[in-house]
Parts: C-alpha cells; structure tokens; sequence
C-alpha cells in the first residue's frame, strides 16, 4: 500500500511539473513574439534565452548568438556558441564566429570560419573579407589569390561599405577590391611595387570619387615618394 501511495504521488509531481513547464513555455513564447513586435531586442534575448533553458535548441542558441553580434556584443555571441570550428556548425554558426573573431581584432581565428563560408558560396563579399584578414597575419600570397578572385567574380551592382570616416560610406565592390589589391602588392615589396601600388589606388578613385581610404593610401604612399628635407 505504501508503494501504490509512493507511486501515486511520484507520478502527481512528474504531472505537474510538466504541467508548468508547459505553462512556462506558452508564456516565454508569448513574450517573446510580443517583445518582437515592440522592436525590444533584451527582451527578446531574455525570452530566448528562457526558452533555450526549458527546452534546448541548438537553432534558438544560433539565433541568440546571431542577434548579439548584429548589436555588437561580440563575446556575448562567442560565449553563446563557442569559437570551435566545428563541421556540425550551421551557417548562421559559421558567420557569428567570423564576425565576431573579426570585430575583436582575432583575424588568424577569425578567416578560418570565413574561408569555411567562402568553401560554401563563393563569392566577391567573402573573398575581400578573406583577402583582407590575410593582408593582416601577412599571408600575402593568400591575400593576393582572394582579391583575384574576388576580381574576377565581381558584378557591376555590388557594394562595400567603409566605416572609417563619421559618416559611413559604400564603393563598388570592384574599386574595394582594386584599393585591396593596391595594398596586398605595396605590402610584398614596398619599393619595387610602390608605383604600382600608387597608379591602383588611382583606378579605384575613378571608380569611386568618395572612396576616403584609397584617398589617405594614396596620400601616404605618396608621401613615402617625396624627397626627404635635409
């Protein structure tokens, strides 16, 4: 008798549990698609997160990790998926890790999962990305074979925005990628390819009047030209 009874209530408790893990679930999923819909991004990592914690999802943390790192909470994003390169990653995985290694200036660590993205899709985007990362651990040869690449494979209507300035700013993709390869050839020989570094930057201006960084390249290399004052 005493086991029946044990039994019975064992079996309440698991019921009611699940019960208010249900309950839990409705109201979290409520809250997000309420949170959604105000446009408050905490409050819908907060509802994801509560989520992903009474049901686990590697999607939802691929979803929560996505929308850290597109409000610039880099770590928060790495913290939520991991910076292991793993062959089960899904896409979204792949470009949170890239954006964020990237955005906290771990560009050895961050071109791996570009060039993952790049074996996927190849593409002009991804090949100045690559070629640009490269540029910075001087795997120059790497670099140089990317922006061909990206070269030979760009179309007329794509476009890369720069940030430098206070006022951000898009070029043809094809004048980034021309201003890129200025940089990859000055950087393998710096006095030999220093004209023809200056006459790319050059191209990639009369591609893009506004490109402000193929304008200070061009004004450092050329200054590098100048007779030095005795």
């Amino acid at each position: 008798m005493k086991k029946i009874l044990c039994l019975v209530v064992i079996m309440a408790s698991m019921s009611m549990t699940a019960q208010t893990k249900t309950e839990l679930l409705k109201h979290f999923e409520g809250y997000y698609k309420q949170m959604k819909n105000q446009g408050d991004v905490q409050g819908v990592i907060n509802a994801m997160t509560h989520l992903n914690v009474l049901q686990p999802s590697q999607q939802r943390l691929d979803t929560l990790a996505y929308i850290y790192v597109s409000e610039g909470r880099n770590l928060e994003a790495l913290n939520t998926i991991g910076i292991d390169n793993n062959a089960t990653d899904s896409n979204i995985s792949t470009e949170v890790k890239a954006l964020a290694l990237k955005a906290l200036n771990q560009p050895q660590r961050a071109v791996i999962f570009y060039e993952v993205l790049f074996q996927k899709e190849p593409n002009s985007y991804l090949a100045y990305e690559i070629a640009d990362l490269k540029t910075q651990t001087q795997d120059l040869a790497g670099a140089k074979a990317s922006v061909d690449y990206g070269l030979a494979n760009v179309k007329d209507e794509m476009k890369k925005a720069f940030y430098e300035t206070q006022q951000p700013y898009d070029v043809s993709m094809k004048g980034a990628l021309t201003y890129l390869k200025a940089i990859v050839l000055f950087n393998m020989n710096k006095i030999d390819n220093l004209d023809q570094a200056i006459g790319l930057l050059d191209e990639a201006l009369v591609m893009d009047a506004n490109f402000n960084l193929a304008q200070i390249s061009k004004d450092a290399l050329q200054a590098m030209k100048a007779p030095k004052k005795e």
